[in-house]
Parts: structure tokens; sequence; C-alpha cells
């Protein structure tokens, strides 16, 4: 006789979900890592200009801390623990992802600053020139950020800090970032008691955010999916599933057809859109996916 075995649905939720990591975009994310280090330790830390986010932090605790706490360090002390926690809500993939990318940020940012460069005392391309240290900065590690996201990851925490917490207390994901950047320019500030500096390190946030924008459309926008089918049962389990958040399904006739449909109606952030058409079409090749820019979410209804 057979022992019934128990299965674990928490630990196949992550079974699955980690098939779904394909090797070809560690390619792009080990890219995108270099990227972002080459922008943040070649223009933002010689100047001392601060980047965005967790990584504007590292470099804070850098400068405060002794010699041997590197940012290096901190990036990975930090950012870390952060993508761990946000796993059960971004999934095995997305942290994954992440944690490579961070991994291969830390490693360049020491490469950069301690082997490969003197930054000591200005930029090894754009000497002292603030200006140019903040546009090219901002512009170069945005699209390392940019590449982390279109390929499947994050390379700063804020960006889960964000999707955990900015809807709990009745934000906008851009805002929840845009505060956590305002407070570390003003620590900033009073810290070493010079504005100029992080006047400089807004103009970094801006083009980064902008930079990002561009790469990965609508940086702090959430997606509405429209999703004509005619399994639109099958399609809200695997979202359910995989999301936590099933849709809600809407009944339709289908304009030249004249055959019912239905429209499955779901929100998804940034990080989920990929995965969330892949889905889609893994359960009905044919069905028809609309996205649309949503600026805010105020309550979800079965979503």
């Amino acid at each position: 006789m057979e022992k019934n075995k128990k299965v674990n649905p928490t630990l196949e939720k992550y079974k699955k979900q980690f098939k779904e990591i394909k090797p070809i975009n560690f390619l792009f994310l080990l890219i995108a890592g270099i990227v972002n280090a080459f922008g943040v330790t070649l223009f933002l830390y010689p100047v001392q200009l601060y980047d965005s986010g967790i990584s504007g932090l590292s470099m804070l605790l850098d400068k405060v801390t002794p010699p041997y706490l590197t940012i290096s360090i901190f990036l990975i002390v930090i950012n870390f623990p952060i993508f761990i926690f946000g796993m059960k809500k971004q999934g095995v993939a997305f942290t994954i992802y992440s944690i490579f990318a961070i991994g291969i940020y830390s490693l360049f940012s020491f490469l950069f600053t301690q082997v490969f460069f003197d930054v000591s005392t200005s930029s090894p391309i754009a000497g002292n020139d603030v200006l140019l240290c903040a546009l090219f900065g901002g512009a170069i590690s945005g699209i390392g950020s940019g590449l982390t996201i279109r390929f499947g990851g994050a390379i700063d925490g804020i960006d889960v800090l964000s999707v955990v917490f900015a809807k709990k207390i009745g934000l906008s994901i851009g805002t929840f970032v845009m505060i956590f950047n305002f407070v570390l320019y003003v620590v900033c500030g009073f810290i070493f008691r010079d504005w100029t500096l992080p006047l400089y390190s807004i103009v970094t946030y801006f083009i980064g955010s902008k930079t990002v924008d561009f790469i990965v459309e609508d940086f702090d926008r959430s997606k509405c999916a429209m999703i004509v089918t005619t399994k639109a049962s099958i399609i809200t389990d695997l979202l359910c599933e995989n999301f936590g958040s099933s849709g809600t399904i809407i009944n339709a006739i289908g304009g030249y057809s004249k055959t019912d449909k239905q429209i499955v109606y779901f929100i998804v952030n940034r990080f989920q859109l990929n995965k969330l058409k892949r889905l889609v079409l893994s359960a009905d090749k044919n069905a028809f996916i609309s996205i649309q820019d949503v600026s805010d979410v105020t309550k979800k209804i079965d979503l």
C-alpha cells in the first residue's frame, strides 16, 4: 500500500516559478549591472553625487563609515534582504534575477573604484565637472536600471519596497520612490553641510528616472490589461496561482463573429507585465491583450 505524499503548495509554486527563469536573461543582466556600476562609480561617486534609492544610501554610508566598509559591501548587505523579503510578492525568478544584477553591480563597483580606476579626487572621464557627471551618471545608471527591469529584475531594493508598501500607505510607486530620495538628499545636505551636491543629485535622479522611462516605459505607473478570450476561467486561475489575484471577468460578444467572449480585467505592476502576457498566451494563443496606463489604483475589487 503506497503512502500518500503530502504536497507543499508553496514549495510547488516556487518550483514552478523557478522553471520560468531564462538563462539568456542573465547575459543582459550582466551587461545591466556593469553599465550601472560604470555610471555610478565613474561619474557620480568621484564628485560625491548620490544615486537614487538604496544605491544612493549605500554611497552615503560609504562616505560616513570606516574605509573598509565600501559601497560594494552596502549594496549587498542592504539590498539582498530586501529582495528576499519581497520574493513572495514578486516571485522567485524576479528575486534571482535581481540578486544576480545586484551582485554584478557590487562586483564591478569594487573593480572600478579599487582596481581599474582612481576615483578618489575626480571622475576619470568628466573630471570635476559636476553637471556633466550628474547628467551622464544619471543617464548611464538609468540605462542599467532600465535593462534590469526589461529582463525581469530590479537593480535597487527601493523598487521592491515601493511595490510592497506604496499602496498600503496610500502612495503611488513613483511618489514612494520620490519621497525616499528626497529624504536621502536632505540627510546628505545636513550631514555634509553642503546643499550644492544634493541639488545636483536631484538632477541625476531626474535624468535617471526619465532614462528608465524610455527603456521600460512608464516608470511609476501600473498597467491595466484587458484580455479578450474564450478561456477566461483558465486564465483567471493562472493569474490567481501566479499573482495571488484573479482579475475581473466581464461578459462580451465579438463584434464580427457575434460569439460569446469574456474580458478579463487585471492590474499589474511593470515587473509583472511580461509574465502576464506569457501566462495568458500559454492558456489561449488567440487571446487579444490590450495594455493601458493606470495612474493610480485606490481600491482593488476582486483584482
